[in-house]
């Protein structure tokens, strides 16, 4: 026995790696499910590490500033830049090839908006309303007139951590934006000062009865003890995974979550393809307009866009009856925050502009868009595409990443994993400690600043006060080189109805005390 142990006394230091490192050869030969680790055994390791934080490397290293997706390092740092109140400014010319394929120009105007006695309101670049009111056509008893025409948007408590939430919250509420809650539920990280929109589901989180079914007598509860819930919007689809379901695992669901969502603690839960509330598009006109009639809200409706049969329905109804949606949100299928197979995220449902301009045309042909607020969410929280955007007829954009980025999300993609490395996305609690919701809501309204700031800057040069006034010719993009580029309303076959719209003074004139008067 002491013979063996001088032996082992006996070895170096660089004999135990040996030793090891023979040990791991041995296991990698032997082993089957790795035919590298196999075939090469150590070396093979090496391979697996490289593709591991291969992401990582090519953000960093290889990647060029216009190169990546979803957002470039250009778009990220603009967005980083405004949210800390940095220069955000191009030196020396943009580095982006202008002949590109889709490649946004906006038209600016001989004369830019005059800013004057007449027009005093539009001195400040932080105040950007909405130029509609939802809920005004149709009557609500609640109607409510966005304060800002940029928001947040649809992000779950539980898909986003709660220092995450909290942070976008109360930066909302310095920027007199609205934060929608997300399929989740409302939690209480969503109460910190701002507007929320409560956003809803398939699986009816918080809002649900034991059997997983829609509770109106929750719903009025809820909005009554919760007087800054301002809409509704019920989710048909997102343009992570349209018409996909999907499951909630039971370990991920804490004491915490179990409660604002209404379900048991532990146990799975499905969110199931299909809403159980409606089943055909007049049972779900039926369903809006009684939640209406019950809360006193606005109700919306958001969706990804493919097939167009049942929204031409929804149009006729409208159209026949007065009765329907007061808002539509139109959800880009180019990505999103849900996680989601790679088939959906890349495949199914229309590109933001294709899927909004498809929508537009047919509620304008029916004479529809005067009483529908417009809202669109997909990649548009950039001054230029927002631009872009209102010429086509939005009346207001929600950001879901571009709000993370604001806040410090690093585009790790790993939203999935639960190993955010920022505690943006994830449930971790050392990693949420990363977060100072104090600091990052300042970043968040300061992103939002920035951004009314020169989207309002952009607006004055092509001509106009406030960017309802876009029209959609005002804007063009790239079909091929200069000879086949093509104005927006050529490209997708419409122009755009006019907004109703005075000037800044008088949109000045319709808040009060945050929010509109009667």
């Amino acid at each position: 026995m002491n013979i063996g142990l001088d032996f082992l006394g006996m070895i170096p230091w660089w004999g135990w790696i040996l030793i090891v490192l023979a040990g791991i050869a041995i296991r990698d030969v032997l082993q089957k499910k790795h035919t590298i680790m196999h075939n090469f055994p150590l070396v093979g390791h090496l391979r697996y590490m490289l593709e591991s934080i291969g992401p990582e490397m090519r953000q960093y290293f290889v990647a060029n500033n216009r190169e990546e997706l979803p957002f470039n390092r250009i778009e990220r740092g603009w967005v980083y830049a405004s949210s800390k109140k940095e220069n955000n400014y191009e030196g020396f010319g943009t580095d982006r090839d202008v002949y590109a394929h889709q490649h946004i120009f906006i038209n600016n105007a001989m004369m830019p908006f005059r800013i004057d006695a007449q027009h005093p309101h539009s001195i400040d670049k932080s105040f950007l309303p909405c130029a509609k009111i939802i809920g005004g056509f149709n009557k609500r008893k609640r109607p409510y007139r966005p304060a800002s025409i940029i928001n947040v948007s649809a992000m779950s408590y539980g898909s986003l951590s709660a220092p995450a939430i909290s942070s976008l919250n109360k930066g909302i509420a310095m920027t007199d934006a609205y934060h929608i809650t997300g399929e989740g539920g409302l939690s209480p990280y969503h109460s910190h000062g701002g507007d929320v929109v409560f956003h809803f589901g398939t699986g009816y989180f918080g809002v649900r009865t034991e059997d997983g079914n829609f509770s109106m007598e929750k719903m009025v509860k809820l909005v009554e003890e919760n007087p800054f819930v301002r809409a509704i919007e019920i989710k048909l689809s997102q343009g992570a995974k349209p018409g996909k379901g999907g499951v909630l695992p039971g370990k991920k669901i804490s004491k915490e979550i179990a409660a604002i969502r209404g379900v048991e603690i532990g146990k799975d839960v499905l969110s199931p393809p299909t809403h159980k509330a409606f089943s055909n598009v007049p049972e779900m006109v039926d369903f809006i307009e009684s939640i209406a009639e019950k809360t006193g809200l606005p109700v919306g409706i958001k969706a990804a866009i493919g097939k167009l049969d049942q929204w031409e329905e929804l149009a006729d109804i409208m159209t026949r009856t007065g009765k329907g949606p007061d808002f539509i949100t139109i959800d880009g299928g180019e990505g999103g925050t849900g996680a989601a197979p790679p088939s959906f995220a890349d495949h199914v449902s229309l590109p933001w502009a294709h899927g909004f301009s498809d929508i537009y045309k047919l509620f304008q042909a029916k004479n529809l868009v005067e009483r529908i607020v417009f809202i669109g969410s997909g990649k548009l929280g950039f001054p230029a595409k927002a631009a872009m955007a209102f010429a086509m007829g939005v009346d207001c954009i929600n950001v879901a990443r571009e709000a993370m980025l604001s806040i410090g999300c690093i585009q790790a993609k790993v939203c999935h994993n639960n190993s955010c490395p920022t505690g943006i996305a994830t449930q971790n609690k050392w990693l949420q400690k990363g977060i100072d919701p104090t600091l990052k809501s300042v970043r968040l309204a300061q992103y939002f600043k920035s951004f009314k700031k020169e989207l309002v800057e952009i607006t004055h040069a092509a001509g106009y006060e406030h960017p309802c006034q876009f029209e959609i010719n005002d804007i063009e993009i790239n079909v091929d080189d200069r000879t086949l580029s093509s104005a927006l309303g050529d490209a997708y076959n419409y122009k755009k109805t006019p907004v109703p719209f005075e000037n800044m003074q008088t949109l000045k004139a319709c808040f009060h005390l945050g929010g509109i008067k009667k």
